[in-house]
């Protein structure tokens, strides 16, 4: 069982005369234990191009402390990291298959082994409240790195330096306060003595952090200028081998703000910007939030499968819209395993949000109308189908077929496959893109406009599809293209909004009949979902009748961003 803990902490660069000050006289913190020291040694683990380091993930082995043995370290929200540990083992060389797996997406088909050691003399001091709690530990490290000699021709890295690290524990990260102990079950030994500088935690926790660092700043300490240890040690090495796949906040990812539109802009424009430069751009950030979300994904956070759906379909789009710019020979077959993928992910997160749906309508309903325990099999649906997705999507990431497909991916941004408008300067390139995906998306519209009441719901479906390549593709281009494009891609996210809540019904409307069926078989009250039923094709004709309304706006707008100029 891989454990977990939450490490909320700040990492301060000082001199070897610096001496820690009196942090007893931080507000809230009543004591101060005596140091203790602790010898540590980890050794870190990456492939040979470092795409853990890249991807803000370090994996090691580390021995000493009280919390010797494996330890895999991921990005998490406000800027914590999620440590997953496990026992040492007798492997030395080869990290456990649990954490090994949860990192799968990120490495790849690539081994990993050995990138660097640290070994680190630590002086920890536990700061405690009035009642004795602790709060904090406060580590003084004396650090030696080394790093073997990386590719032919790399010099082999040997550093030394001291800095300073404050972590909450206990009642300060959120956890339960133990007796010299912090959240998670780690001892006041802890020790992210090769870890990572991260800030965060609750407000409380905050507000320590902020008041432990200002007294260290004022003693001589500075804001570390390393984001981690290991980084520090690889520094020359991680930009020596720069992949392509820079950290996301680098590169544009969906709609971005106006001054930051503005600002690619002018950046493109002075370097005279090609349509490969744009386009390769957006692809690769697509796959950072693809490397990203199959993390999430595999370590089973919120909302994890739709943004691993959402970079799929954006990709699609890219690879479908800029043709012009990567062959289409290279980038056909990756738009299908694309598909591939998003088929295996669409059923869990389809049923989430209709089952999430439905629960929220029966809550809201009188209760006279909700006739037998339709609450109950709602929640005992959602949790079978919860499981039973989380399973599917587990083993489509497991798959060689998809580990293949981002290798790929990734292959396409390191030697692009270019076609003949790959070169031209990027504003027409895109703007001709642009063009094209409008057509086609006035092409579904009027098909809806035309279709039957049997082809109705089909024709929309197309033509929501067709809405979101329109967004996708002028996501890409409003750097380059300005504020008409970006009104068209808020426009298309509005019919995206609209005709997704419509087809959102096919969904419920179905788990309804099903669930009324299986219902009746038990012996149970039927009635409600047949209400239930009614209800959702109520809300699917207000959504159609909606987008209708919206129509001659969607037109215009369409008609301005694709002007000719």
């Amino acid at each position: 069982m891989v454990g977990t803990h939450l490490e909320v902490e700040r990492k301060f660069d000082v001199d070897p005369s610096f001496a820690l000050p009196d942090l007893t006289a931080v507000d809230g913190v009543a004591s101060a234990d005596d140091p203790v020291e602790h010898r540590l040694e980890a050794v870190y683990h990456d492939t040979a191009d470092l795409r853990l380091l890249r991807a803000a993930i370090t994996l090691r082995r580390r021995t000493g402390g009280a919390d010797a043995g494996w330890h895999l370290k991921l990005p998490a929200s406000a800027g914590a990291r999620r440590e997953q540990h496990e026992p040492l083992g007798r492997a030395q060389k080869t990290p456990p298959r649990a954490l090994r797996d949860l990192i799968a997406g990120v490495v790849r088909t690539s081994p990993t082994a050995p990138v660097a050691t640290l070994r680190t003399q630590r002086l920890v001091t536990v700061l405690r409240d009035a009642e004795g709690r602790a709060l904090a530990e406060v580590a003084d490290d004396s650090v030696t790195a080394s790093a073997p000699a990386g590719a032919p021709g790399e010099p082999a890295e040997e550093l030394q330096w001291r800095e300073v690290e404050v972590e909450l524990v206990g009642d300060a990260e959120g956890g339960n306060p133990a007796d010299g102990g912090t959240a998670g079950g780690h001892t006041s030994s802890r020790q992210a003595a090769d870890g990572d500088a991260v800030t965060g935690g609750a407000p409380d926790g905050e507000a320590l952090l902020a008041a432990v660092g200002d007294r260290l700043l004022a003693a001589g300490a500075r804001p570390s200028a390393a984001a981690s240890k290991l980084g520090r040690v690889l520094a020359a090495r991680l930009a020596a081998r720069a992949d392509g796949v820079r950290p996301a906040a680098a590169l544009p990812q969906g709609a971005a703000t106006g001054k930051a539109k503005k600002a690619a802009a002018e950046a493109a424009a002075r370097r005279g910007a090609t349509g490969a430069d744009v386009v390769l751009a957006a692809v690769t950030a697509q796959l950072v939030t693809l490397r990203d979300a199959d993390v999430m994904v595999r370590t089973d956070q919120p909302d994890a499968v739709h943004k691993l759906r959402v970079a799929c379909r954006r990709l699609r789009s890219i690879l479908a819209s800029f043709r012009t710019v990567l062959d289409r020979e290279a980038t056909d077959p990756l738009r299908a395993e694309l598909r591939w993928l998003g088929e295996q992910l669409s059923d869990a997160r389809d049923h989430e949000v209709a089952l999430a749906h439905l629960r929220q309508v029966v809550t809201a309903e009188p209760a006279e109308l909700v006739l037998g325990p339709v609450a109950a099999r709602l929640q005992q649906t959602g949790i079978r189908e919860a499981q039973e997705g989380a399973e599917r999507a587990s083993a489509a990431l497991s798959d060689a077929r998809y580990l293949r497909l981002v290798d790929d991916l990734h292959a396409l941004v390191a030697d692009p496959p270019l076609a003949d408008r790959a070169g031209a300067p990027a504003a027409p390139v895109l703007r001709r893109a642009v063009r094209r995906s409008g057509r086609r998306l006035g092409r579904r519209l009027d098909a809806a406009r035309g279709a039957d009441d049997a082809g109705r719901g089909h024709a929309l479906h197309e033509l929501r599809k067709a809405a979101k390549r329109v967004r996708y593709t002028g996501e890409v281009a409003a750097g380059e293209l300005g504020g008409r494009v970006q009104a068209l891609v808020d426009c298309m996210e509005q019919v995206q909004d609209v005709l997704g809540e419509r087809q959102d019904t096919q969904v419920t409307r179905e788990l309804c009949r099903r669930l009324g069926i299986a219902a009746a078989g038990a012996g149970e009250n039927a009635w409600t979902y047949g209400r239930l039923h009614g209800l959702e094709e109520a809300r699917a004709t207000r959504a159609e009748a909606a987008f209708w309304a919206m129509e001659p706006a969607v037109h215009r707008v369409l008609a301005k961003a694709t002007k000719k100029r």
